[in-house]
């Protein structure tokens, strides 16, 4: 027997026996973030601790990496400056080397912070252990007593019972259902993990999208000047001179000017918009088929799914930093086009005076 027909057996055995006894109950998938703990009003959900735990790792690793800092890299260094300056390097062929090095930090923030994310939420702790909430319905879990802690866990599917048990909270006798599961010692409800991917809460893209836009409108204003780029939205100087000149055409031109900064106004609005739902849309669909496919087939056909998650969370990572590094260059270059028009109307810009 060749060694491809063998891969192509031992793949199939795996796929059977994960079909058989590795199959969970059917995924609970929701929009809404999971709140595991609430003080007063401020809720702490899941995605709020993955969000930390980002942070704390990506912090604690270039500490780690740069603790003994060197002048020849070698090791650790060598990695993290060599990346860090691939990226430069790219940052720097789009924008050119003054606005490169001006653009660099916010840019790589965004990128690295979304790319390790991303990867992280890949990790197997993801979406399967946290907080049993018990409920009218939900997961039929084992639970034991470890000690004083409870625990709960949810059984895998055997021969003639395919699935976890679940209980549907519309079935009409699912009550009952319940009543006799707790009487077997049994749990009954939803499991809330405590970590999930900070970037399928629609809350963390926005969060994102604001930034991007706040640093690209912040490029814009400390190239030109509050006021001058201001005219980028509000543009109705035509209209009056138009209204000076008793002129039909100026005001006409000035109307037009004036739309266009109405349009400006609405496309930095969508921006934010598009900035979100792209980066979350991508996220929380493929968590979602990683769920599904798990759930359908434990092994060996999930493996496919995971690399075409990580080649979308570079992807992602990559479009969002390169779309505000992109509009930052736009912001900027739209200012000297209104310096220019300024100096002709004999207009000094703010930026200029100070």
């Amino acid at each position: 027997m060749s060694r491809t027909w063998r891969i192509v057996i031992i793949a199939l055995v795996l796929m059977l026996a994960g079909l058989v006894f590795l199959r969970g109950p059917t995924p609970h998938i929701t929009l809404k973030p999971e709140t595991l703990q609430s003080f007063g009003s401020v809720n702490v959900t899941n995605t709020m601790i993955t969000s930390w735990i980002v942070v704390i790792l990506m912090v604690g690793g270039v500490f780690l990496m740069t603790r003994r800092w060197e002048l020849v890299p070698r090791g650790a260094q060598n990695v993290l400056e060599a990346i860090l300056e691939g990226f430069y390097n790219v940052v720097t062929g789009i924008a050119g080397e003054k606005n490169g090095r001006r653009f660099f930090p916010a840019v790589a923030t965004i990128f690295f912070f979304v790319l390790f994310a991303n990867w992280l939420s890949l990790t197997p702790v993801f979406n399967v252990i946290g907080l049993g909430e018990e409920g009218e319905g939900g997961f039929v879990m084992k639970q034991v007593d470890v000690g004083p802690i409870p625990l709960t866990y949810t059984t895998f599917s055997r021969p003639g019972h395919w699935k976890g048990e679940t209980i549907d909270e519309k079935d009409p006798q699912a009550a009952q259902k319940v009543e006799a599961e707790k009487e077997k010692g049994n749990f009954v409800g939803e499991l809330k993990p405590f970590l999930r991917s900070v970037n399928t809460d629609l809350n963390t893209p926005l969060a994102l999208a604001i930034m991007s836009a706040i640093f690209v409108e912040f490029w814009g204003i400390s190239t030109l000047g509050f006021g001058t780029y201001g005219r980028k939205f509000v543009n109705l100087g035509g209209v009056f001179r138009g209204l000076r000149h008793l002129s039909f055409g100026e005001i006409f031109q000035g109307g037009i000017d004036a739309f266009v900064g109405v349009l400006e106004f609405i496309s930095e609005t969508v921006r934010l918009v598009s900035f979100t739902f792209r980066l979350f849309g991508n996220m929380f669909a493929g968590e979602v088929v990683i769920l599904m496919f798990t759930f359908l087939f434990p092994l060996i056909v999930t493996l496919p799914f995971y690399a075409l998650e990580i080649l979308v969370g570079v992807m992602q990572a990559f479009i969002f930093a390169t779309l505000t590094l992109v509009f930052g260059m736009m912001a900027v270059a739209h200012g000297g086009a209104h310096a220019e028009e300024a100096e002709a109307a004999g207009h000094v810009p703010e930026a200029a005076q100070t």
